[in-house]
């Protein structure tokens, strides 16, 4: 009997928050690929999966297929951002600028990309980064570090929105 990988989906996400159950979850995720192939969702959630449980290796190749299916994927092009953040900064700088191109709201996007600036000592482009995260989401401002904050404030214009005054 076939199954459907919309429900397979929701099979795996169920052993996943409900019996936290990652090992059935990738075998969910493997029986879904079998039957769709193409489907992006789980080649993603096989790399979330492989990433949590530190096979870098094996993350990287499920983001990549996610990407080849669907170029834009923010959600495989940001883990896969911070899985290369160590090893290929560079190459996680540019997996994020796609990210903020497709969503320039994507803060936590330009959030990451300032601290993997700053570790590599660019700290005027860090800078850059770090004020952009803060005009899109003020709330992130703790997540910058120190060195950083007094140079940097959201504008005034976006430090005004959701004010009640």
């Amino acid at each position: 009997m076939a199954q459907d990988p919309d429900v397979l989906l929701q099979t795996a996400m169920l052993q996943l928050q409900k019996f936290n159950d990652s090992q059935g979850a990738a075998r969910t995720y493997r029986r879904i690929l079998k039957l769709d192939p193409g489907n992006k969702i789980a080649w993603y959630n096989l790399g979330v999966l492989a990433q949590q449980a530190d096979k870098k290796a094996d993350a990287r190749e499920a983001y990549d297929k996610a990407l080849k299916i669907d170029p834009n994927y923010e959600s495989a092009l940001f883990n896969e951002a911070l899985l290369l953040r160590p090893s290929e900064p560079d190459r996680a700088i540019g997996l994020l600028k796609r990210v903020v191109a497709f969503d320039p709201k994507a803060g936590t996007a330009y959030l990451q990309m300032g601290h993997i600036l700053a570790e590599n000592h660019r700290n005027d482009e860090a800078e850059n980064e770090f004020r952009r995260a803060l005009e899109t989401d003020p709330s992130l401002r703790s997540e910058v570090p120190e060195r950083f904050r007094d140079s940097i404030s959201p504008s005034p214009a976006s430090g005004q929105e959701g004010s009640t005054r």
